[in-house]
């Protein structure tokens, strides 16, 4: 399967609330990174490590949409770069949730191998109703 191919797909099982199946879309040995981490792990390594990390997210986010997505295709057909905002609402408290997101996807074997994905560490405590207790935890981690 394509770059594309596999992210419409992620983006469908994520809608369907289908963790697993979304999961399963990952190699064996792929690598799932966040740059901008800050509370949250930096890398996760292996398709299980992911599968852990991602058990309760309909349990936190309700996802109801994607109203704006833009693929770019690279030099490299087997690397897109993924512009997406996410809709619905935060479980825990009901608000609403938006959040714009930039990933960059790598596919190998029909698989995907790599995930590099772009997201405020901020707005992502904001949505969850966290955002004190993440302020309070940079705190500390500027004063270790």
């Amino acid at each position: 399967m394509e770059a594309n191919q596999l992210f419409e797909q992620a983006l469908d099982l994520l809608l369907a609330k289908d963790m697993d199946g979304f999961v399963d879309l990952f190699a064996p040995d792929c690598t799932f990174e966040f740059p901008f981490a800050a509370g949250t792990p930096e890398r996760l390594s292996g398709r299980e490590a992911l599968r852990e990390y991602l058990a309760d997210y309909p349990q936190k986010l309700d996802i109801a949409g994607f109203p704006s997505v833009i693929v770019h295709q690279t030099t490299d057909p087997a690397t897109i770069i993924a512009e997406f905002t996410a809709r619905g609402r935060t479980v825990a408290t009901g608000a609403d949730y938006e959040m714009r997101y930039v990933a960059v996807i790598v596919v190998r074997d029909g698989a995907i191998a790599g995930y590099r994905d772009y997201w405020s560490p901020v707005m992502g405590a904001k949505a969850l109703g966290a955002l004190a207790d993440f302020v309070t935890a940079l705190g500390s981690e500027v004063r270790a």
